[in-house]
């Protein structure tokens, strides 16, 4: 059976590497203030980092259905015989959700994976299911796998400024002042789909310093006999200049050396709510 692997740019994949890896790609719309782009269509990171700089009026929307459904009758009308639609977590987004909805209307053609993900795992995830559909597996196998694993990776973020996660309500602005003076940071953990404060820290390179840290307790404990070619550990984040990316690159590459480290700017939906220059490092296990 012919299967036909897609997800969304919240995997940090975009449609050109999509492209070339045999991958479906739908954008994430993000709305600054009152107008719908598209992200990797009308809207690019430096013009995201821009608008959050400037302050302006910006969050983050589902796919609307008929973009879907679109996308799922084309991929079905150009040969493939089912698709696997792995989207962004239902933990943080309620598009998931609506995507299985629709696709009780395709008779068992789409399968939509919910493996708890965003960001660099869900990336990995998205690798996962090519590989085993190339393998032979069917839609139902691999949403069955994924969802097996969907606990098996950790993400920690640490945000720069505090403006964008006050706009949430999440912290109030006095309590984002006093952090702020303070030089504060807060580190939070993605893990199955939900964000969660996880430490705070003095300054970026102290939250560096805990992150990897983390990461390293995470090696010894909960990945602890799991071989390291089924391990993967990257970066990610909203790093306005290439040195930055660089040097957290470089920084966490000299903590894990015998793994290959990568770095990927985090989707526009998701800077929209966390801010410019946030820093994340992920970990998590492959299949191929």
């Amino acid at each position: 059976m012919k299967t036909a692997v897609m997800t969304d740019t919240n995997s940090g994949i975009t449609r050109k590497e999509g492209q070339k890896n045999g991958i479906f790609v739908l954008p994430m719309p993000v709305i600054i203030d009152g107008k719908v782009y598209l992200e990797d269509v009308s809207l690019t990171h430096e013009a995201m980092y821009a608008a959050l700089n400037a302050d302006r009026e910006i969050s983050s929307s589902q796919p609307s259905p008929d973009s879907l459904t679109k996308s799922w009758d084309k991929i079905l009308e150009s040969g493939y015989e089912e698709i696997i639609y792995i989207p962004m977590t239902s933990g943080l987004s309620g598009a998931c959700a609506t995507a299985m909805a629709l696709a009780e209307d395709y008779n068992g053609k789409v399968q939509v994976a919910d493996n708890h993900r965003i960001s660099m795992t869900l990336q990995d995830s998205v690798y996962d299911a090519k590989f085993l559909a190339d393998n032979g597996l069917t839609a139902v196998q691999i949403k069955q796998h994924l969802e097996e694993k969907a606990y098996q990776n950790d993400i920690y973020i640490t945000l720069h400024t505090l403006k964008r996660i006050t706009k949430t309500g999440r912290i109030t602005p006095a309590g984002a002042a006093i952090a702020t003076v303070l030089g504060i940071k807060p580190i939070l953990k993605i893990q199955g789909g939900k964000l969660d404060a996880f430490a705070k820290g003095r300054g970026m390179k102290n939250c560096e310093a805990m992150m990897i840290e983390a990461v390293r307790k995470d090696l010894a404990t909960k990945y602890a006999g799991i071989p390291r070619s089924r391990l993967t550990i990257a970066t990610a984040g909203t790093l306005e200049k290439k040195e930055d990316e660089k040097a957290w690159v470089k920084k966490v590459q000299a903590a894990f050396p015998e793994y290959k480290v990568q770095y990927k700017p985090l989707a526009c939906s998701i800077a929209c709510h966390v801010g410019t220059n946030t820093e994340g490092i992920a970990i998590g296990e492959i299949e191929r």
